[in-house]
């Protein structure tokens, strides 16, 4: 009986760091066109770096970019098309 909970526990460890995993790999495949400069950008890291930069210059408290409105989130490309 024993074994058989230790091997479950082994599994269920084995299924989070799977779903982390894949999860994590997702991040990269998010792609965004910016209209005005006519390119896609990849949602990562980096980028989530960028973007928390580009909001403590605004002194406002943080949004997520998928909840700025399609004006908000073109100043944000146009910013980083002049900070990259």
């Amino acid at each position: 009986m024993r074994g058989s909970r230790c091997g479950a526990a082994w599994l269920a460890l084995a299924a989070i760091i799977f779903v982390s995993v894949s999860a994590a790999g997702c991040t990269a495949r998010v792609r965004y066109y910016d209209d005005e400069h006519h390119d896609d950008h990849r949602w990562n890291n980096h980028e989530v770096v960028v973007y928390h930069s580009y909001w403590d210059g605004w002194r406002q408290p943080y949004r997520n970019y998928s909840t700025l409105n399609r004006d908000e989130q073109c100043d944000y490309w146009k910013w980083r098309h002049e900070h990259n």
